[in-house]
């Protein structure tokens, strides 16, 4: 159990690698399993297992829409990711990280056929207490491949960094990507400050922390 309990409403950045700093993804059909988690556990409902519940009826798994987070950003990186949530349920990131890293290691080692701990212990929170540092982390999250010098192809990594920068488009996967965006006339303003923000970020040391490397 963690020391501080995360608050309801408040905003986190969230971020874990895979155990001895290994590759997470060993291919596009563990990324999109893995992207797939994230929305499937992300309810206050049980599951029970993803497989199972791909063949319930949409109604059905739609019945509470009650969510134990909100997105705003993310970038699944090969061995390690980046999440930034809004908690919107009591104890619903503890939850929510639990359910993700529980089910996507017995996905793993049964398809990988290995065994034991997957992820470096627990998730790392941070927790966001100021606008301007959650502004300037977004950049980092969904320009984290950028970071780390893994170039843009969707077989290295995937962000949500086109939900923010292609017209604002309302069907997204980070429903609470407004609460960044409303701060910007347009896409083509955010990609500017993100450009100009990830420079700045990578030039200055004391965000080395923020480096999973």
């Amino acid at each position: 159990m963690r020391k501080a309990q995360l608050a309801e409403g408040e905003y986190y950045h969230i971020f874990n690698r895979g155990v001895d700093k290994r590759e997470i993804f060993s291919d596009h059909l563990d990324k999109q399993r893995f992207f797939r988690s994230m929305d499937e556990f992300n309810t206050l409902d049980p599951i029970g297992s993803i497989y199972e519940n791909f063949f319930r009826d949409r109604k059905e798994k739609n019945k509470s829409k009650k969510k134990l987070v909100g997105f705003v950003c993310f970038c699944l990186n090969p061995n390690h990711y980046h999440f930034i949530l809004k908690q919107t349920a009591e104890r619903g990131i503890e939850k929510f990280m639990q359910r993700l890293g529980t089910g996507y290691t017995k996905y793993f080692n049964k398809r990988h056929e290995r065994a034991g701990v997957f992820f470096q212990g627990a998730f790392k929170a941070v927790h966001i207490k100021s606008n301007s540092y959650l502004l300037h982390l977004s950049a980092y999250v969904n320009l984290n491949n950028r970071v780390h010098s893994l170039g843009s192809s969707t077989s290295m990594s995937m962000s949500s960094w086109r939900e923010y920068t292609d017209n604002f488009s309302e069907k997204t996967f980070c429903v609470g990507k407004r609460v960044i965006l409303d701060d910007f006339e347009n896409g083509e303003d955010y990609r500017e400050f993100a450009e100009e923000s990830l420079t700045a970020i990578k030039d200055k040391k004391d965000l080395e922390k923020l480096l999973i490397e």
